[in-house]
């Protein structure tokens, strides 16, 4: 039973502390929410007028114990409200396995908001990362773009497998994507003459030799690319590129060319 004989033994202030924390009225709460000590915290989560705003301005500590936020995920508050989901998601003291269990809660787009989150853990975003690429299979088209431009490397580099030439102009664009993505993008059987076509005009990526000599090497791409790109290499390179099993007839053609005219045909 909660009352002055349970907090007799303990140290004068705490008591006072503690009492308050049980029987403090609904504006006076969010004062005692600032107190330091997660043993007052927890006696204010059982306070009768506790609602769900205190909650919120509460889980915007950073200094919240794992044990106390393992307890308030099992408040009814919690349970019932997806804003304070999304806010036990945000608080880097939540134990992961909790996050892990929140995630599903949570819509799209406050998932890539988490990966964002200025001051979240690293294990935070990488289960929002998996989150977003697990949902990639049922997600509109509409969201898939937005995804391309706004996502992370890692959310981009799935978009970008997925081979769609209508998400590929805008996952190219995303200052997120890397080099060794485009370049194992290319090399994959997703690749199609139109989207090979995209990465070799691109203003950003079109200079790159690596992404030159995996466009050079693969089947599916148009002849124009051939008599832009050749000349960038040496004879070795091209060498190389000819002894590609890949290439059509039509294309080692193009390359045995382009020795000839160099007078090593």
């Amino acid at each position: 039973m909660e009352g002055p004989a349970k907090f007799a033994s303990l140290d004068p202030d705490l008591s006072r502390r503690l009492h308050r924390a049980l029987t403090a009225s609904k504006d006076e709460l969010y004062e005692v929410l600032l107190d330091p000590s997660m043993e007052v915290l927890q006696a204010a989560v059982r306070n009768p007028s506790l609602a769900e705003n205190h909650l919120l301005a509460l889980l915007k500590r950073r200094d919240l114990s794992e044990d106390f936020l393992k307890a308030l995920y099992r408040n009814r508050f919690v349970a019932e409200s997806h804003g304070l989901k999304v806010a036990m998601v945000h608080n880097p003291g939540t134990p992961g396995q909790i996050i892990l269990a929140l995630l599903p809660h949570l819509y799209l787009f406050e998932l890539v908001d988490i990966c964002f989150l200025a001051g979240g853990t690293p294990d935070q975003k990488l289960a929002a990362e998996r989150a977003i690429v697990q949902r990639l299979p049922t997600t509109p088209l509409g969201n898939k773009l937005t995804l391309a431009r706004r996502g992370t490397s890692t959310v981009v580099e799935a978009l970008l497998r997925e081979g769609d030439s209508r998400l590929v102009e805008p996952c190219l664009d995303n200052p997120r994507l890397k080099e060794s993505t485009i370049f194992q993008f290319l090399n994959s059987s997703k690749s199609t003459a139109e989207t090979i076509s995209m990465v070799a005009r691109h203003p950003r990526w079109k200079g790159r030799p690596n992404l030159q000599l995996a466009i050079l090497k693969n089947p599916r791409t148009p002849a124009v690319w051939f008599n832009l790109f050749l000349s960038h290499f040496g004879v070795a390179d091209l060498q190389g590129i000819i002894a590609s099993r890949r290439l059509t007839p039509a294309q080692k053609k193009l390359v045995t060319d382009e020795l000839k005219r160099r007078g090593h045909g």
